[in-house]
């Protein structure tokens, strides 16, 4: 090992991980600047790359938990530490040559959230303004994140079509997706893009600027429809459960809401008590039915042994007229 790679830097990789984002225009840019930033920098910053062990890594997962910190947020900070070890071995010259073994912490991260009809009507109730209704029609209709929903563009539906379009690197995905429009969006949308221009943002307020932030609005809507502690984001799970129970292949929905990988997707537990206790129900008719069946079959049985043995009661009458000759 050259005295180049032992003065290497956690910062020096850091910076090389932060404009490998900014190079591939990653939408998490801001985030990976935040966790290097507050999190990680206070603790690794100023560190050889060559001393980061295992057990420096144990001393920062045992300090984020005591901070209160989630796993799943921690594993995201990790997961940006070992990303930086990683470019620093493939660049040329490499700047380092190993990397510790990163921990991978058990996550509880299945989104509860659900929007009952009831408590959207509430909701509306609260604000019935046209954005934010629209807003939570799309959202719980399509499963789409908030970041999807607000930088969509004019140019994005085609009312005559009744087509909504995402184009490739708009979404978090990256990946492109275009759907129909039920009845009560296209009755949203319309009235939102009329006589905008092609460039204008599809959400916009009374006034014409764009929707931004409406946390405080979302808040109070949700304490007024009994579900304080309910996110946006829980919308995604709520469009892909009503897509579910519609009968909907699960492929598809995914394709619709966004998920590229199922183990994301089950993060959300798409399968409702209320869909658990119909697939009781179902077996329960399903085991009704079967005794039925066994009993209908027995009684059948039951009825041809009689008629077999009601028959052998019965004198065969050529076999009688032989016997008196």
């Amino acid at each position: 090992m050259g005295p180049q790679l032992e003065r290497t830097k956690v910062d020096e990789l850091a910076a090389m991980f932060l404009r490998d984002y900014r190079i591939n225009g990653r939408k998490s840019l801001s985030d990976a600047e935040a966790r290097w930033k507050y999190h990680l920098k206070p603790f690794f910053g100023g560190m050889r790359a060559i001393d980061l062990s295992s057990e420096q890594l144990a001393r920062y997962v045992d300090k984020r938990q005591q901070e209160k910190a989630a796993n799943a947020t921690i594993n995201r900070e990790l997961s940006a530490l070992k990303r930086m070890f990683r470019i620093g071995q493939q660049s040329t010259p490499p700047k380092v040559v190993r990397a510790p073994k990163f921990p991978k912490l058990s996550e509880n991260n299945i989104r509860k959230g659900f929007l009952e009809d009831g408590q959207y009507r509430k909701l509306i109730e609260y604000c019935p303004e046209l954005w934010f209704r629209s807003l939570v029609e799309c959202g719980r209709t399509y499963s789409w994140r908030i970041s999807e929903l607000l930088t969509m563009r004019v140019n994005q539906v085609d009312v005559s079509q009744r087509v909504i379009r995402l184009e490739p690197g708009t979404t978090k995905n990256r990946d492109g997706r275009e759907v129909l429009m039920t009845d009560e969006v296209w009755k949203l949308l319309s009235a939102l893009v009329h006589g905008k221009s092609a460039e204008d943002h599809v959400f916009t307020r009374s006034n014409g600027r764009p929707v931004c932030d409406f946390r405080v609005t979302w808040q109070k809507a949700c304490a007024y429809a009994g579900v304080p502690d309910l996110l946006f984001h829980d919308l995604r799970r709520t469009g892909a459960m009503n897509l579910r129970r519609a009968g909907v292949a699960e492929g598809i929905i995914m394709k619709i809401g966004g998920w590229r990988t199922r183990s994301v997707f089950e993060r959300y537990a798409i399968v409702s008590r209320s869909d658990m206790n119909d697939a009781i129900l179902k077996l329960q008719e399903s085991a009704k039915r079967a005794e039925q069946e066994r009993i209908q079959t027995e009684e059948r049985q039951a009825q041809i042994r009689a008629q077999i043995g009601q028959n052998d009661a019965i004198p065969n009458p050529l076999t009688a007229s032989r016997a008196v000759n």
